[in-house]
């Protein structure tokens, strides 16, 4: 049996930068979460994340509650959906077969948490996932 490359990715892709707080990849079919670095999320969670790129205008328009707090989107398409809360912010990226999930805190910067993100979805997308 073949070993799960993606609690890998995410410490090598994302965890690495330092500007990555926490971070998951969830099955976009089923919600269930294939690796996850300081993350812990129940199931109704995981399915609103996928949900969200279903109806993304739903999602532009009221944001998304994420750990108690009401976080304002401040970009959605079929593809990404960024957004942010008191300094803190929750990106979602959408694959064929995956969604990435990360946040990053108040001492990171944004920007190099989106493009890490960002990198890893091409590069799952590159691989056909």
């Amino acid at each position: 049996m073949a070993l799960n490359p993606f609690p890998k990715l995410l410490e090598d892709g994302l965890i690495s930068t330092k500007h990555v707080e926490c971070a998951a990849i969830l099955v976009a079919k089923t919600g269930e979460v294939t690796a996850a670095f300081n993350f812990t999320v129940c199931p109704e969670q995981t399915h609103m994340f996928i949900d969200s790129f279903k109806h993304v205008n739903v999602t532009r328009q009221r944001g998304l509650n994420f750990k108690n707090k009401l976080y304002t989107c401040v970009r959605a398409d079929k593809h990404s959906i960024y957004a942010k809360c008191e300094g803190h912010g929750l990106i979602l990226v959408r694959t064929a077969l995956y969604v990435i999930v990360a946040t990053y805190s108040q001492s990171m910067y944004p920007s190099i948490c989106v493009e890490a993100v960002e990198k890893l979805a091409e590069y799952l997308r590159e691989k056909g996932k």
